[in-house]
């Protein structure tokens, strides 16, 4: 049922033989119309030749099955005017809503009028209060903008940085300690501002600081207006002037990185075709229901059927689609071969539900070398340390990481690292990128599913939260104690994270590197703080994480009980750092001064040295 009774000769019959006084209304139908007297007439809409306009017509009821229509509680009618011979809802919904627009607009036209009259007469010490003002069925309430909000939009600083440059952290950290708002486009991040950033200044060096679109220059000029008293003078200007106009640099938008076009992968055709001629399906193989899978010998017949080449080509493009990561083996056991060896899509492998970098499709652009990657990834991550966290690093705003620019422009580019070949990772560029991704999942994880709170659940959190890198999955837990660890069994379990003949096992670090421990950041309070490194100083940087770490309360010296008392790491981890004696030798090379000597004297005598292991605090890290 519409909202108006059509009229059709099924319909109309039953109320014609009802109402034998009524004319037939076939090819005639009336609707109402409020003339500007506010008075109900009926008017023929149809035009039909054999009804007057001016003629009366008397209501037609309904049939028995149909409801019956009720006109709207405000609506009156009138004695003397004509009664309806249809009721339309629609029509009078429409009409209803024409006038309740009409008069929204009118008062709204009004507000500021009214507004200025009784701002004028006030006083000027009085402060402006709210104006509310009622319609029918709708109450719309317009509160007057705070002064310290209209002020602080009167002006804007705002200035171009980089990740992890001096200059610009000092910077930062004096508009914070001034308790100035500012905007911070960082070109490392938003790589698309940075010829903005040439055409306004002419040089690419950072930090460049404009108030409103007026540029001030880099911290030189910063620390000349401080050191002056020119600066407090220039920033009330400012916001005693005009509001930041289109000239200003905006702050960074909701955008996609364009500075370079990604290009489709080759293969990506290919890919296509076979998705739509292959037989997938599931197929019983070594006592296994194995899901979502095609034979080798069904991908080379649909290649020669559809390209017509070679069977020797269409081996080869197989072998292609293995390397690149667009299929794999069922099991794991071989590239690519001709023959009945089963082999799946990226995206129909079990593991492709679990990884949050993963979103429906296998990304289809030209795999990014690993370096490059790498260093995106680190420069994108330590820009939101610089505006998320404390300058200590000791606590991280993980609300204000979730809602920003740069942390939606993390996610998307950690698509990239689908079909990274990691093979072409130097070993120092894989302990620097693994170390990267296992801070930046953690942040990650915790903003999507949350900080664990008990056993199981950090088990879980460890475990389940994972990527796709290289084609394969990586959790927490395996890119610790599987990559960096070179395969060891974690504490308390009984297996290692990579059995034999797993793809993974040709990615991990060949040497153990015990340092890599205060490198990495779980989320708490009692780990070490979070952290991204270069791939041609990782060691060097590792070494000053290690001091860090020592200087802030991560051992404590006991004189009198003669004990040491270390993080627990050591305990948990003892196998990577040796005996307790050795790990207070090797703990040495990283202590200050002041702590190396009071080991030493403990080792020095002929005395017992007792060490005991901190608790931790598993709270997180906020």
């Amino acid at each position: 049922m519409g909202s108006e009774i059509e009229n059709s000769t099924n319909t109309q019959q039953p109320h014609n033989q009802h109402n034998p006084n009524i004319p037939s209304t076939k090819n005639h139908g009336y609707e109402s119309v409020t003339n500007t007297n506010n008075k109900i007439e009926t008017t023929n809409r149809y035009g039909g030749d054999d009804v007057p306009r001016d003629s009366r017509v008397t209501l037609v009821h309904p049939h028995s099955l149909l409801p019956m229509p009720v006109p709207p509680q405000n609506f009156q009618s009138n004695q003397n005017d004509v009664a309806l011979s249809t009721f339309s809802v629609g029509s009078f919904l429409r009409q209803r809503s024409s006038d309740l627009s009409a008069a929204i607009v009118k008062r709204v036209s009004s507000l500021r009028q009214s507004v200025e009259e009784d701002n004028d007469g006030e006083g000027d010490g009085e402060k402006r209060g709210v104006t509310e003002f009622n319609l029918s069925g709708v109450k719309i309430v317009v509160t007057a903008k705070p002064e310290e909000e209209e002020a602080s939009l009167r002006g804007r600083i705002s200035f171009f940085s980089r990740s992890n440059c001096r200059d610009c952290t000092a910077v930062r950290r004096f508009f914070r300690e001034k308790g100035l708002r500012f905007v911070e486009i960082n070109v490392d991040v938003f790589s698309e501002r940075e010829r903005e950033l040439r055409q306004r200044t002419g040089t690419g060096s950072v930090p460049q600081i404009f108030f409103n679109e007026k540029l001030i220059g880099g911290l030189v000029a910063l620390n000349w207006l401080r050191n002056s008293g020119e600066f407090d003078r220039r920033v009330a200007e400012m916001l005693g002037g005009k509001a930041a106009d289109g000239n200003a640099p905006w702050p960074p938008a909701y955008g996609f990185d364009c500075a370079e076009e990604d290009r489709e992968d080759e293969m990506v055709g290919v890919v296509r075709v076979l998705k739509l001629r292959l037989p997938i399906q599931d197929r019983l193989r070594r006592m296994k229901m194995v899901n979502n899978c095609f034979e080798g010998n069904d991908l080379v017949e649909a290649l020669i059927q559809h390209f017509h080449c070679a069977r020797n080509e269409a081996v080869e493009i197989g072998q292609q689609l293995s390397k690149k990561h667009f299929i794999h083996h069922v099991f794991g056991e071989k590239d690519f071969e001709e023959g009945n060896h089963l082999y799946r899509f990226l995206e129909h492998e079990a593991f492709i539900p679990r990884c949050f970098n993963f979103r429906g499709t296998t990304n289809d652009s030209e795999p990014k070398t690993a370096s490059s990657v790498c260093s995106r990834l680190a420069k994108i991550m330590c820009a939101i340390l610089e505006s998320y966290a404390s300058d200590d690093r000791q606590h991280v705003d993980y609300e204000a990481i979730s809602k920003s620019e740069e942390f939606r422009r993390y996610v998307n580019m950690t698509q990239d690292l689908q079909r990274l070949n990691l093979l072409e990772l130097s070993e120092n560029e894989k302990l620097a990128f693994f170390l990267n991704l296992y801070n930046a999942m953690v942040i990650h994880a915790v903003i999507s599913v949350g900080c664990p709170e008990g056993v199981i659940d950090r088990r879980s959190f460890f475990s389940d939260f994972q990527y796709v890198v290289g084609g394969y999955p990586y959790s927490l837990n395996s890119i610790k104690n599987g990559i960096l660890r070179c395969n060891r069994r974690s504490p308390y379990s009984l297996v290692k994270p990579f059995s034999t003949g797993d793809k993974r096992l040709e990615v991990a670090l060949v040497k153990l590197n015990p340092l890599l421990h205060f490198g990495l950041c779980n989320g708490t309070k009692s780990s070490p703080k979070v952290r991204f490194f270069s791939p041609h100083r990782v060691v060097d940087e590792l070494r000053g994480a290690v001091r860090e770490f020592f200087e802030n309360d991560g051992i404590e010296v006991d004189l009198e009980k003669r004990t040491v008392y270390l993080t627990r790491i050591f305990k948990w981890f003892s196998g990577d750092f040796g005996p307790e004696k050795e790990i207070l030798k090797w703990i040495l090379n990283y202590l200050d001064p002041n702590k190396a000597g009071l080991v030493t004297h403990l080792l020095g005598d002929s005395g017992p040295v007792h060490i005991s292991y901190q608790n931790f605090d598993w709270s997180i890290n906020s």
